[in-house]
């Protein structure tokens, strides 16, 4: 079994979600770009799936293009982004192609870069390594202002 889609209890309430990006062009060895895996769970893979197409869509548009034209240069050139083993509570993009094409995406629409699960860190990363060189003994929480 793929790792990436690996039911980690039997009633398989600790799924590893998934996202497939597929290349539309054919230019890519088995038409697969890549997994992204590690989705805090479905609806979080389905809302990367979703901002991946929203943005592929408008990398595709020219100004001007009409509906079938945007359409067109998505198939040829764009990518498709898939959940794995989501079945019918997956998204797909079928069911939304024709009004993304229809209507230009907000900035905020496309920011798949910022629901990638490779991007998030947890708390302790953010916070940076331990300081050593905290005085353990020193009790005093004040700070000194510096004004100029």
């Amino acid at each position: 079994m793929n790792n990436t889609s690996e039911t980690h209890d039997p009633k398989g309430t600790d799924k590893v979600w998934s996202v497939r990006i597929i290349d539309l062009s054919g230019a890519s060895e088995g038409d697969t770009v890549e997994e992204v895996s590690d989705f805090v769970d479905l609806m979080h893979a389905n809302a990367f799936a979703r901002a991946y197409v929203r943005d592929s869509i408008e990398r595709c548009r020219v100004p001007g293009a009409t509906t079938k034209e945007v359409l067109e240069s998505w198939f040829a050139f764009g990518e498709n982004a898939e959940v794995i083993d989501a079945d019918d509570d997956g998204w797909k993009s079928a069911n939304e192609l024709d009004d993304f094409a229809a209507s230009p995406a907000t900035p905020m629409e496309r920011d798949w870069r910022a629901i990638d699960p490779r991007r998030l860190v947890d708390d302790e990363e953010i916070a940076g390594p331990p300081d050593d060189d905290v005085d353990e003994d020193d009790d005093d929480d004040r700070h000194e202002v510096i004004r100029h």
